[in-house]
């Protein structure tokens, strides 16, 4: 085994960290007899040798090994071999021609040149793959068939080889992996899509097995997106029951394994416990599959959604929870009834669908109000859990500790803004830490928030000027401007006053930021404002203004203080820091207009904008200003929600807009929604941009009359 190894000289080839001369005992120790061995050794090829799916010039000499070691009865845990294989040559160029394109000075063309070798490699003896998929080791099957899809340079003789053997195979979960292996193949190659796609509807129809008509149905799908019949939710509901009363015994326990200190292991484990308990795990897959075929068909997935959400079965009502997490992240639409039934999970046994629920619920800010009767309801259920009966079990814990309890459920509730967060956030503030998303929630509880200001008083009192000292303090002060706590003024100015050198300018800004919040309240820090309005860094001068303007109204040493930052070659961000002061004081700061003129033409997209909002704002020059924030909308989706409260604001004087609010309007997707990636306020950015623009077509609307 492994004949040759010693030949390569390893020292000279590298990896993510440096020679490779530790690759020879990798690829021994996924040889080991020892389970623990072989885990540490699937973790290192992942962790350097193919590190975050890059292929080095040591990956290329490790591929001959590698299909020796697949081929090799012998050797336990070839599954993950296999799956390691199908990760280095399965990388396809988004181009045939792209390396050809690529000159060998191109920075890009090592990498590309070694993900052609490694999938030509691997392809070269992919045929060791065919003799797999009827290997004893169901692990091994269960790879083999996404290897032949993804691997060999045959095609049509793979996919003759998988649906051969799915007459013979009785795996419940290598079935599914042949059906994914032939969706797999016809999207590859589209001189077998038509007919992979009979065959598949075919099988959604024929099979008796009712998963193995769901994996046929959403390969189907996936394949031919175009053409998925209208009648898909009451059929995969129909499947979804079926496989809910045939599979009505708990999933069979994995083989015990010792504990690795690895991420492949740590992984590993988090999968076996999502898994733990349920019957047909594998449904989670199969759904997601079909929800990305269905794409914009919004309304087909909240159904299949609310059907899921009513199942007796727990585990398909949290797979649904985060199926829906995906769709509302990226789509507009109708969601208050799931978002009700997903709050009625806070009251289930089961502390995942609980933990779903609570993560789901977070992110939500104002689409999250049909469940807040649910969030008060198992907020007032007191610090236990419920346990597997139902029944109340004290944890021993705080009961707003934890980023998935409790506080996740009292963060939920203040951020749909409802008043009965204000009591519970009390009491989160008398303990000893919290969460400070729960700090940053307190700006849309309104008036009733107030009596949460002597609290976060003295926790800002209790803050100590060490390394922690910003972390600490800002979401304090943030919570203190939210709840216009101005009895706080002496604290706020001892964070001003007294913040040690390490991020000082940091400090300072949050404290005036908040002292700008309490207007007239905090005259007591008008020389602290003077003196800071001369500061060298511009975050801090503009926000000494901004609470200069708050606490006096007098524009007479702050516009000259704004407008030095005005001044041209000003970096991009220093700009918009003063421009936006400007635009909030409004027509007072109308002699500072020039100045604001010469950002409608800067490179910086943000300078054009917060030129042209703060220019509007001072002037109501409109015809200037107009122009530049439409040209913004089309160029930088992310500058939406600023430019449509600014055209809110011009009413009539923006009517040129109509259109583009319009179009925004009826787009069914976000407008931030982004791929493989999601922020915690996508969702309450997208729908305060909706917010914005229908305010801004009924003020166009009003002024048409």
């Amino acid at each position: 085994m492994l004949t040759g190894i010693e030949e390569v000289d390893w020292a000279s080839l590298g990896h993510a960290y440096g020679p490779a001369d530790d690759v020879p005992e990798l690829l021994r120790g996924l040889a080991s007899a020892d389970p623990a061995e072989r885990e540490t050794a699937l973790d290192g090829m992942y962790g350097a040798v193919h590190h975050q799916g890059d292929v080095y010039d040591s990956t290329l000499a490790c591929i001959p090994f590698l299909l020796e070691l697949v081929a090799d009865p012998g050797v336990q845990d070839r599954g993950c071999i296999i799956e390691l294989l199908t990760s280095i040559g399965g990388i396809e160029l988004d181009d045939d021609e792209e390396l050809d394109e690529l000159g060998a000075d191109d920075e890009e063309f090592i990498p590309a040149a070694n993900y052609a070798m490694a999938a030509a490699a691997i392809a070269a003896g992919a045929d060791v793959f065919l003799g797999l998929v009827s290997d004893p080791d169901p692990e091994v099957r269960l790879a083999a068939p996404c290897a032949l899809a993804s691997l060999h340079p045959e095609p049509a003789r793979v996919l003759s080889l998988l649906r051969e053997r799915l007459t013979v195979e009785r795996d419940t979960e290598v079935r599914l992996a042949l059906v994914a292996a032939v969706g797999r193949i016809a999207l590859r190659h589209a001189s077998l899509r038509a007919e992979t796609v009979d065959w598949l509807d075919w099988l959604a129809r024929a099979a008796q097995d009712p998963g193995l008509r769901l994996a046929a149905l959403a390969q189907r799908a996936r394949c031919a997106p175009g053409d998925i019949p209208d009648d898909v939710v009451p059929w995969v509901t129909g499947l979804l029951e079926e496989i809910r009363t045939s599979v009505n015994r708990p999933a069979a326990p994995g083989t015990e394994r010792a504990a690795t200190p690895t991420l492949i292991g740590q992984v590993r484990e988090l999968l076996e416990e999502h898994a733990a308990g349920r019957p047909a795990p594998w449904t989670e897959e199969l759904l997601r599959t079909l929800h990305t075929a269905l794409d914009d068909r919004v309304d087909d997935r909240i159904a299949l959604i609310l059907a899921q959400l009513r199942s007796p079965d727990w585990g398909q009502r949290s797979d649904a929870i985060w199926l829906c997490g995906g769709l509302i992240r990226v789509w507009r639409g109708r969601y208050e009834e799931v978002v009700r039934l997903v709050g009625a999970q806070l009251q289930d046994p089961e502390p995942r669908l609980r933990e779903a629920a609570t993560s789901f619920l977070e992110r939500l800010f104002e689409l999250g109000a049909p469940a807040a009767d649910a969030l008060a309801s198992r907020l007032a259920a007191g610090p236990g859990v419920a346990g597997p009966t139902g029944s109340a079990q004290d944890t021993g814990q705080s009961p707003f500790v934890g980023r998935s309890g409790r506080d996740g459920a009292l963060l939920a509730l203040a951020r749909a803004g409802d008043t009965r967060a204000v009591p519970l956030l009390a009491r989160a503030l008398e303990e000893t830490e919290v969460r400070r998303e729960l700090l940053y929630a307190m700006d849309g509880l309104g008036p009733s928030a107030a009596m949460l200001a002597p609290l976060l008083r003295r926790r800002l009192a209790e803050v100590e000027f060490d390394e922690r000292l910003y972390d600490r303090a800002a979401p304090l002060l943030y919570a203190l401007a939210a709840v216009r706590g101005a009895q706080a003024l002496p604290e706020v100015l001892r964070m001003l006053r007294e913040a040690p050198a390490n991020r000082r300018d940091w400090v300072r800004e949050a404290a005036l930021r908040t002292l700008a919040a309490f207007g007239p309240a905090a005259r007591e820090a008008v020389p602290d404002m003077r003196r800071l309005l001369a500061a060298d860094s511009a975050a801090v001068a503009t926000a000494a203004a901004r609470a200069l303007w708050a606490a006096e109204g007098d524009r007479g040493d702050v516009l000259p203080a704004l407008e030095r930052w005005l001044r041209p070659g000003a970096p991009g961000a220093d700009w918009c820091a003063a421009a936006q002061v400007l635009g909030e004081i409004g027509p007072a700061a109308a002699s500072a207009a020039p100045a604001l003129r010469p950002g409608l033409v800067s490179r910086d997209l943000w300078v054009r904008v917060r030129g042209a909002a703060a220019l509007w704002r001072v002037s109501g020059e409109a015809s200037a200003s107009l122009p530049v924030l439409l040209a913004a909308w089309e160029e930088n989706r992310h500058a939406r929600v600023d430019i449509a409260e600014c055209l809110a604001e011009m009413g009539p004087a923006a009517s040129g807009a109509q259109l583009v609010v319009l179009t925004e309007l009826t787009r069914r997707r976000r407008h931030n929604a982004r791929e493989g990636a999601s922020g915690s306020h996508d969702i309450h950015l997208d729908e305060k941009l909706l917010t914005l623009c229908r305010a801004a077509l009924a003020r166009m609307e009003r002024g048409a009359f």
